[in-house]
């Protein structure tokens, strides 16, 4: 039953309701695959034994009628974060085989629902990337290839492993996080759709920190049904975590496939940036012809401090990295590299466990911290981070949502951007002022380049409005039409 792993996540939902196959059949399927796709390095962890176990919990709770909302869905979990019994990395070399007491309270609401766990996902260590080419387990493979060409390229980052996974139909759906973009930039480049949900929507319990106020956990799938479906369960407030929010979950599958008519949508113009590919600003342009046709109205509006947006997270980003790092030192879990001395132990440690990106942000972190600077640079950063929110929220004040390119390109080759740390950056350019503000953000394929590879346009809005992204979203979806897939090669 190979067409199994072909399925949308809501159909393979309605297959098991209607007893079409069992999630036994559907999760063999899924590890059979998984197996069969090692060249891509989507998965760093793969647990079939343990994926079996809960499929065959998930038909017997089926069979007495006490399904879940997920129950049976086998998903692929990214490995930031930490679950119970099963080693958690970071894909860093620093936690060692680190295998956790505790699960993160995201992964719990999945089990909680009835989820099955196919394995643990590659990402760019303590995911700090945007290539997925930092991982202390090597880069993972985009399975999209340019037509009629060979090269390996990147499937984005930080949650390469999810974007790849989800496309090479290694998971019906998988979680993620997004702390600049690291959920809608690879869903760009690998024709997925991921949502990066306002900030507090999902709680970081448990979840390895980079950038604590920027973190946040969110959903990929193939359809925007799909991370409607997968949001509802992740979502929700824990008192564990003080900056999740007390808010209820609405249905937000529920919006989806309403209609958009009298949505105002602003086109922000400061996102029109110089060297922007024409086939970018033609898919922008695309995409506000469909909306408009939906019956929205298109609003040009200005976001003013947006090119301060890239310094400013580049600041603010290491900054609560070089804070948050501190605590792996060699002494209570994970790598030790011995040294003559605690100093020397602790510079072996951290020079043995870091990789290169990890160790430059942690060193530009420290340094914009530091006496002298950090007037200079972190706090001029904060008050251009309150800026940037003002300007969402003005614009905000004449739109329902705003409408944007997700990534300044499509899927480039490894190892293209990788002794230019600033070209890597550029990617975020698009995705990080949604973070700095804390609002939600969804990327949806939209369409193909001329190389053939995906391309993804980018709904921004107001805070804890992903209602009207997952409605707008599916508009999008449906006058895109986008149904290719990449060319199975591995």
């Amino acid at each position: 039953m190979s067409g199994l792993t072909s399925l949308t996540l809501k159909a393979a939902l309605d297959g098991l309701a209607a007893k079409s196959f069992s999630s036994e059949e559907l999760t063999a399927a899924h590890v059979k695959a998984v197996a069969d796709a090692r060249a891509l390095n989507a998965y760093v962890l793969e647990t079939p034994d343990k994926a079996m176990e809960m499929a065959k919990a998930s038909d017997a709770r089926r069979a007495a009628g006490q399904a879940g909302p997920l129950d049976g869905v086998p998903l692929g979990i990214k490995d930031l974060f930490c679950t119970e019994g099963v080693r958690s990395t970071a894909g860093s070399k620093i936690i060692g085989q680190f295998i956790p007491t505790y699960e993160s309270t995201v992964t719990a609401n999945l089990w909680r629902d009835g989820a099955v766990m196919l394995g643990k996902l590659n990402l760019d260590e303590f995911a700090m990337g945007s290539s997925n080419e930092t991982s202390a387990f090597g880069p993972v493979v985009n399975p999209w290839r340019k037509t009629g060409a060979n090269a390996q390229l990147t499937p984005g980052g930080s949650s390469g492993g999810s974007a790849a996974a989800v496309a090479a139909e290694l998971c019906l759906g998988a979680t993620a996080t997004d702390t600049g973009g690291s959920i809608r930039q690879p869903a760009a480049f690998t024709g997925t759709v991921g949502i990066k949900p306002t900030y507090g929507r999902c709680s970081r319990w448990g979840i390895v920190a980079f950038a604590s106020s920027l973190d946040q956990a969110g959903p990929m799938a193939r359809t925007v049904e799909d991370t409607a479906i997968l949001l509802t369960s992740m979502a929700g407030h824990d008192p564990k975590d003080s900056t999740s929010l007390p808010i209820e979950v609405p249905d937000f599958a529920s919006f989806v496939g309403k209609s958009v008519k009298g949505l105002r949508i602003g086109v922000p113009k400061e996102y029109r940036v110089e060297g922007m590919p024409p086939e970018i600003e033609t898919l922008w342009e695309q995409g506000i012809a469909w909306l408009k046709e939906a019956g929205c109205e298109i609003v040009d509006v200005s976001l003013p401090h947006t090119r301060y947006a890239l310094p400013a997270y580049y600041i603010v980003a290491p900054a609560e990295a070089s804070s948050n790092l501190a605590r792996y030192d060699g002494m209570r879990y994970g790598l030790r590299a011995e040294g003559a001395n605690l100093t020397e132990t602790y510079e072996n440690t951290r020079a043995a466990g870091f990789g290169a990106e990890v160790r430059r942000r942690i060193l530009i972190g420290t340094y914009v911290l530091s006496a002298g600077y950090y007037d200079a640079y972190y706090v001029k950063a904060l008050k251009v981070r309150r800026r940037i929110a003002d300007d969402f929220e003005q614009a905000f004040q004449k739109v329902d949502a705003l409408l944007t390119p997700t990534a300044p390109s499509a899927a480039f080759q490894l190892g293209e951007n990788a002794d230019d740390p600033v070209a890597m950056y550029l990617n975020d350019i698009f995705t990080v002022t949604v973070n700095l503000a804390g609002l939600p953000g969804m990327s949806i394929p939209a369409g193909l380049d001329a190389a053939g590879l995906p391309l993804g346009l980018q709904l921004i809005g107001r805070p804890l409005d992903e209602a009207t992204l997952f409605t707008l979203g599916g508009a999008i979806e449906k006058a895109a039409d986008f149904r290719a897939k990449p060319q199975k090669w591995w």
